[in-house]
C-alpha cells in the first residue's frame, strides 16, 4: 500500500465519477474537491471552486494533499478544440504542475478508451462493438492492452493521450506516482443497457471505484490500466490491472443482455 494516503483531492469532484467516488471513499480518505461549479446542496465535500486552468487559482486545493483523483475535462468526445484545449489540456498539465509543487506522493489520471479509440476501426473489435460476433468466441483474440501504440478517435482522445505523456514526464522527472485508467462506459444509470457497445466497453460503479482505490494505494511507479467490468465481450486487457495491483471486477454486462434497449 503506498504509505500515508489519507488526503485524497478529486478534480471535476460535481461529476458523475466525482461524486460517485466521494461518496464511495467518505469513510476511507478525508475527501477534497475542486471543481469549476459549485457543488449541489446535496453534494458535502469540501470543494474549491476555480477555473482549472489557472494554476494560482487552484494551488491552494492541493495543499495537504496526499493524492489525487485528476477528473476534471470536458467528457464529450465531440467537444470542441479550443474547449479541449483550455479544460483538459492546460488543466490537466496545471493539475500534475500543482501535484508536484504541493508533494502529492500519488495522482490517478482518468484517460479514456479514446485514447486507443481507432483500434474499434479493427476487427474484431469492430465486429464486436456492434453485436456481430459471427464465429468469434469470446475472450480468443487478443485484447488491447497497455503496450499498444495510442491511437486517439478525436480531439478528446488527444487529450488524454497527452495526460497520460505528462504523466509518464511527471513520474520519471519527479517521483510523482502515476496510474492512467482509459476508462470504458460509465453512466448514471450505471448498466449496460443503452448500447451494444456497452456489452463490451461497460464499468459498473462498484468496479470503477474498487479500480481507483487500488490505484491510490497500491504499491506502483507509473502504469496504464484499462477500467472496464470483467465483461463476457470486452476487448480490452484486464489482466495487467489484476497482476500489478489486484484489480478483480465482480460485474459482467452479459447479465443485462436480455435488457438492452433496441
Amino acid at each position: 500500500m503506498a504509505a500515508g494516503i489519507q488526503n485524497v483531492l478529486i478534480t471535476g469532484s460535481n461529476g458523475l465519477i466525482g461524486r460517485t467516488l466521494a461518496a464511495a471513499f467518505a469513510s476511507k480518505f478525508k475527501v477534497t474537491g475542486f471543481d469549476v461549479t459549485q457543488p449541489s446542496l446535496d453534494n458535502k465535500v469540501p470543494t474549491t471552486v476555480a477555473d482549472g486552468s489557472d494554476l494560482d487559482a487552484i494551488m491552494p486545493a492541493f495543499h495537504g494533499v496526499d493524492a489525487v483523483v485528476h477528473l476534471a475535462a470536458n467528457a464529450p468526445v465531440e467537444t470542441p478544440w479550443p474547449d479541449v484545449l483550455k479544460n483538459n489540456i492546460a488543466t490537466t498539465h496545471n493539475v500534475y504542475e500543482a501535484a508536484r509543487q504541493s508533494g502529492v506522493k500519488r495522482l490517478v489520471f482518468a484517460s479514456s478508451n479514446h485514447a486507443v479509440g481507432l483500434f474499434e476501426n479493427d476487427e474484431p473489435y469492430k465486429s464486436i462493438v456492434a453485436g456481430q460476433y459471427g464465429n468469434l468466441k469470446a475472450g480468443e483474440f487478443k485484447r488491447v492492452d497497455n503496450t499498444v501504440p495510442v491511437r486517439p478517435d478525436s480531439d478528446y482522445g488527444i487529450s488524454k493521450v497527452f495526460g497520460e505523456a505528462t504523466g509518464r514526464y511527471y513520474s520519471e522527472q519527479f517521483g510523482l506516482e502515476v496510474a492512467c485508467l482509459r476508462i470504458g462506459t460509465v453512466n448514471r444509470i450505471n448498466s449496460p443497457v443503452q448500447s451494444v457497445r456497452h456489452l463490451a466497453t461497460w464499468l459498473s460503479h462498484r468496479d470503477l471505484t474498487q479500480l481507483v482505490e487500488k490505484s491510490l494505494t497500491a504499491p506502483l511507479k507509473f502504469e496504464i490500466f484499462y477500467g472496464v467490468s470483467n465483461n463476457t465481450w470486452r476487448f480490452w486487457d484486464i489482466d495487467h490491472a489484476a497482476n500489478k495491483i489486484g484489480y478483480a471486477p465482480v460485474d459482467n454486462a452479459e447479465d443485462w443482455r436480455d435488457q438492452l434497449q433496441s
